[in-house]
C-alpha cells in the first residue's frame, strides 16, 4: 500500500506532525461522474475520525433524494445516540435551483446561492465544521453568482482546523491556482454514451 511519502520535503520551518496536519482546500472538477462521490467518500473517512461534518449543496434538485444524504443522516444519528464517529449537518442551499424545473427567476436563484455562500463563510467564521463539502458550487461561480475572489479569500484565510472540498465541473483557475489538491475527473467511456440512462445505486 501506497504510504503517501512525500517526493519533495518543502523548506517551510514547519514539522512532519504540523505538515501531516495542515488543513486542506480540496477541488473535484472535471466532466466525469464521480466528484461528490469522491468528496463524500472523504466526508465518510472524517465522520470516522469524530470530525463534524457539514454538507451543502448547491445545485441538485431540493426535492432529490441523493443516496448519501439519507446515509449521512443517519450517521448523524449514530452520533446522537452512541458517541460514535462525529456530527454530521445536510443543507440544500436555497431551493434547489438547478436541472429541476421550477418557479422563479434566476436573480432569485442567484440572491438563495449568495446567502447559502453567506452562511458558509459565517459557519467558518465560527468554525463549526472540521470538514465542509460544498458540492457543485463550481456553478455559482461560474455563472457569476458567487464572487471567486471572494471565496478564494475566505477559504484561504479561514481559521483554525477546517478542511474544505468543493466539487463540480469548470472550476475557476484562481480557485485551483489556490487549493492544495486538485483532482479532475476524465472520462474515459460512460454507459451514457450508449444511451443507458442512470441507475440506483450508483447516480443516486
Amino acid at each position: 500500500m501506497p504510504q503517501g511519502q512525500p517526493s519533495v520535503v518543502p523548506q517551510d520551518g514547519l514539522t512532519t506532525r504540523q505538515r501531516r496536519n495542515r488543513p486542506l482546500l480540496m477541488v473535484h472538477t472535471g466532466e466525469m461522474k464521480g466528484k461528490s462521490t469522491a468528496a463524500f467518500g472523504m466526508a465518510l473517512r472524517g465522520w470516522n475520525q469524530g470530525w463534524n461534518i457539514g454538507v451543502f449543496q448547491f445545485v441538485k434538485s431540493a426535492k432529490w433524494k441523493v443516496g448519501e444524504e439519507s446515509a449521512f443522516k443517519t450517521l448523524g444519528q449514530v452520533h446522537e445516540s452512541t458517541g460514535q464517529g462525529g456530527p454530521v449537518e445536510w443543507h440544500k442551499m436555497g431551493e434547489g435551483w438547478s436541472w429541476s424545473r421550477k418557479a422563479g427567476t434566476e436573480e432569485d436563484h442567484a440572491a438563495d446561492a449568495l446567502e447559502g455562500w453567506r452562511e458558509i463563510q459565517r459557519r467558518i467564521a465560527a468554525e463549526a465544521h472540521d470538514l465542509y463539502v460544498l458540492d457543485e458550487f463550481t456553478y455559482p461561480m461560474k455563472w457569476g453568482w458567487v464572487d471567486v475572489d471572494e471565496v478564494v479569500d475566505t477559504l484561504t484565510s479561514r481559521p483554525g482546523h477546517q478542511y474544505v472540498v468543493i466539487t463540480g465541473r469548470n472550476a475557476d483557475q484562481r480557485l485551483l491556482d489556490a487549493a492544495d489538491l486538485v483532482t479532475e475527473m476524465t472520462k474515459v467511456k460512460h454507459p451514457m454514451d450508449a444511451g443507458q440512462k442512470g441507475q440506483k445505486g450508483i447516480e443516486w
